[in-house]
């Protein structure tokens, strides 16, 4: 990933299943991305859907 560059992350479940199944799950996701993502690249917007998710992020460089 380049500095300064907006990138937009997105993930699907596979077939049917769902990646959310109820709110604790949304919380955990959020949780880890906080830790994970939030060092390196700010989140501008999200959309956490039950089989799937989008970020908006600038990487920080």
């Amino acid at each position: 990933m380049e500095a300064g560059r907006f990138y937009h992350i997105y993930n699907h479940a596979n077939g049917s299943e769902n990646l959310f199944r109820n709110e604790e799950n949304y919380n955990f996701f959020l949780r880890k991305w906080s830790h994970h993502i939030e060092p390196i690249a700010d989140s501008y917007a999200y959309c956490l859907m039950p089989n799937h998710f989008h970020f908006l992020v600038l990487n920080k460089g």
